[in-house]
């Protein structure tokens, strides 16, 4: 057998064997350097709170008027309450943060966790669909992390910190920047030197 069949197959042994993770129901949307990060955050927290952060990923078809509570019962028995999570099927263009109750919610800004994954994996530029998964999830979870913690009275220190996230709103920066440029050169320019002629 030929060294690149051998690979090949080693890499596709990899890709089907199950991470050994407490804190990630992977459908292999997330690669293991990422799931790593993951599990390293998730030990931490739930080491210092006691609450456990879950991410799952599918590439189920979840169709709309599901509610996502419904549909993560099927993993109800790989869940320890009190948990939160954060659900993510991109088949279904659907990313949800959701707990085991609303007290857990209620201190939490679902939107700031959800912009982070959003913003990295919407984001048109030349980075792998892979690798703008792992940013995008290991960003929300850091995210939901640190703000779990903050709701117990406690600091973690394996997170991504919001100084980190200065790169994310530079790139946002950027773009808009950009576009506006882009919008001037082709729209307004020639507008206002059609009217000087």
């Amino acid at each position: 057998m030929g060294a690149k069949v051998r690979g090949a197959l080693l890499l596709l042994l990899l890709y089907f064997l199950p991470l050994n993770a407490n804190y990630l129901l992977n459908d292999h949307l997330i690669s293991p350097k990422a799931a790593d990060f993951i599990e390293k955050i998730g030990n931490e927290l739930y080491n210092k709170t006691k609450i456990k952060a879950y991410v799952i990923t599918t590439h189920d078809k979840i169709e709309r008027g599901v509610s996502i509570y419904d549909y993560i019962k099927k993993y109800e028995s790989s869940l320890s309450k009190p948990y939160v999570a954060i659900v993510f099927a991109p088949n279904s263009k659907r990313i949800h943060v959701i707990a085991s109750s609303s007290e857990l919610l209620s201190g939490l800004d679902k939107n700031k966790i959800l912009d982070y994954a959003i913003n990295i994996i919407a984001s048109k530029d030349k980075n792998s669909l892979q690798s703008k998964y792992d940013l995008g999830i290991v960003q929300a979870y850091s995210e939901l992390a640190d703000e779990i913690a903050k709701t117990k009275g406690v600091a973690l220190k394996n997170t991504i910190k919001e100084s980190g996230h200065w790169v994310i709103k530079l790139l946002n920066f950027i773009v808009i920047g950009g576009a506006l440029i882009v919008f001037w050169i082709y729209f307004i320019a020639p507008f206002l030197n059609k009217g000087k002629r």
